[in-house]
């Protein structure tokens, strides 16, 4: 079974897609953490990652690998508490973008997956990666109201506004994408998260698959 959830960023995909799999007993797939882990790989050495072909082969050579306990662990080190790090957050749209990596990282989690029963989140599980997934949603909020939820978690050192303006920068990206642009797909369920708590989605949610 695959559940998959798409969304911009500070919709809550993340914390949702944990709490589903610790309830159904399934594995939590990370998507977006892939992409960071790679970010973090790239900017640690300095790649430019304009450079496409350099980047993608540069990828390659890392090693990347995912715990059941949905921990990354980057060339031997476990970098999941900087996954969100300010520099990560200002780079990570960039080299998604990038669709060589893109096809890289799609196939890499189709691997993980393959035997597996699990509920992912990203921008575009529901769409490109697993379009034939069993369930499909759309977690979506106002700008203002993700932007407020990031700077709430007090794990960055930008102020509100410009956590927005970074929010609103990520989302003009996820969409113009070559591909795997962040769309709602025509089967998802949609969800506005902009009023309701995690609990409350949560329940939408199990209501949908039950």
């Amino acid at each position: 079974m695959i559940i998959a959830i798409d969304g911009p960023a500070g919709t809550g995909k993340s914390t949702i897609a944990k709490i589903i799999s610790e309830k159904l007993n399934i594995t939590f797939l990370n998507s977006g953490g892939f992409y960071r882990a790679f970010t973090i790989a790239i900017l640690d050495a300095g790649i430019d990652y304009s450079n496409e072909t350099e980047t993608l082969e540069f990828c390659k050579k890392q090693s990347l690998e995912y715990t059941k306990e949905s921990h990354f662990i980057l060339n031997g080190k476990d970098i999941t508490n900087n996954l969100h790090d300010d520099r990560v957050a200002k780079n990570v749209a960039q080299v998604s973008a990038i669709v060589s990596l893109r096809h890289y990282v799609n196939d890499l989690m189709r691997k993980i997956t393959k035997s597996l029963s699990i509920v992912c989140e990203g921008r575009d599980m529901t769409t490109v990666v697993f379009p034939d997934a069993e369930y499909k949603f759309y977690l979506d909020a106002s700008a203002d109201v993700r932007a407020k939820r990031r700077f709430d978690q007090g794990v960055s050192n930008m102020t509100l506004e410009e956590i927005k303006q970074s929010i609103i920068e990520r989302d003009n990206i996820d969409k113009n994408k070559k591909e795997g642009a962040l769309k709602i797909a025509s089967d998802a369920f949609y969800i506005d998260t902009s009023n309701l708590t995690i609990d409350n989605v949560c329940e939408i949610i199990f209501k949908q698959i039950s």
